[in-house]
């Protein structure tokens, strides 16, 4: 499992992707548009979400938003900016 926060800038797109990975997710600050197969959700708040691995997902940051997510299994690919300080403040 690996626990990650997420600053995200009003107007950025995260493309259309999916992992094997299963993400739970909780809005902390901010509007997020998530769309998750077929459905289309605006986050504010106090909202949580999951996408189940290998489900196709993307986001429109509608404010700038801060976000608490949780993969499992650990996302190989993240492990690379824990000791990035560009990345890690």
């Amino acid at each position: 499992m690996l626990m990650t926060e997420f600053l995200l800038q009003k107007d950025a797109v995260l493309p259309e992707h999916s992992h094997p990975n299963e993400q739970t997710g909780y809005l902390i600050k901010g509007k997020i548009r998530l769309f998750i197969g077929d459905a289309v959700r605006e986050l504010v708040p106090g909202d949580s979400w999951n996408i189940a691995k290998d489900v196709i997902h993307r986001a429109e940051i509608l404010e700038d938003s801060v976000a608490i997510e949780v993969f499992s299994p650990v996302r190989e690919d993240y492990l690379k900016f824990i000791n990035d300080p560009d990345v890690v403040k």
